[in-house]
């Protein structure tokens, strides 16, 4: 049958970026405390297209991912990656995985357990032979505003905060890392599952420990720093404000390479 996705543009200009979204998919990620969890990513993956072709072949897409493992390391990454170039003869292969990660916390104070879900994604951009692998986690805090605190006689406004770090590194990095760092940076963490003597606890610890947004993107961007495998990160806090019709956001990007 004819190939039209091969016959001549109209209009003769290369696309930076053609593909799928919105596909759902069952992976396998590594968890440092069980080896393995399993979970569900919704996939993305696009191909550059040269001027000269009017389209690209769509299903070859969902053929690399029929044939992949769906075990997420950066080996099996760096394959799906190698055949979708091959399949769609391209020059660069962009996929990226948004999955909920699953952590059992204890609550501070009663031990009460809870799961707690943190929206983590892996992106790969392969260029020419070269692989950039990209790794983040979305990780919720609470913030008090300090200058709230300061000036008012009986309590301060707080809210919750998303701190969403992306990075890159040498070696194996595990999420909860990620995870860990964007929690000390708030006010206090988020528990899934509160007791009364847990609600105490985490409302005198934020109250103690105000922060501005500023404040929590600087300490996640210094735990960052003093982690031995990231060499580049960027790191964006958004805060919804509880008392405020807008957020308040700060980001700061690193290259240590």
């Amino acid at each position: 049958m004819e190939d039209v996705q091969k016959s001549q543009s109209s209009i003769a200009m290369p696309i930076d970026r053609v593909g799928v979204k919105g596909l759902r998919l069952p992976i396998i990620v590594r968890d440092r405390e069980s080896g393995i969890q399993h979970t569900v990513a919704q996939v993305s993956l696009s191909v550059d297209l040269p001027a000269e072709f009017k389209g690209t072949h769509m299903s070859r897409f969902v053929e690399a991912l029929e044939h992949w493992s769906g075990d997420l390391d950066y080996h099996s990454f760096r394959t799906l990656l190698d055949d979708v170039v091959d399949r769609l003869q391209a020059r660069s292969a962009h996929v990226r995985f948004v999955f909920p990660y699953f952590l059992r916390r204890k609550s501070p104070m009663s031990g009460a357990s809870g799961l707690m879900d943190y929206t983590c994604r892996v992106d790969g951009l392969l260029k020419d032979g070269k692989l950039i692998f990209t790794l983040g986690a979305d990780v919720p805090v609470m913030t008090v505003c300090p200058c709230s605190k300061a000036i008012s006689d009986e309590g301060a406004h707080s809210q919750r905060a998303e701190v969403r770090i992306r990075t890159r590194f040498n070696g194996f990095l595990w999420l909860e890392d990620l995870i860990e760092i964007g929690e000390r940076a708030g006010s206090c963490p988020v528990y899934s599952l509160l007791k009364r003597e847990d609600e105490k606890y985490v409302t005198e610890t934020a109250f103690a420990n105000p922060t501005f947004v500023e404040d929590v993107v600087r300490e996640a961007a210094k735990g960052l720093d003093e982690h031995p495998q990231v060499h580049w990160y960027k790191v964006e806090v958004e805060s919804f404000e509880s008392i405020h019709n807008h957020s308040a956001f700060a980001v700061i990007e690193k290259n240590n390479s």
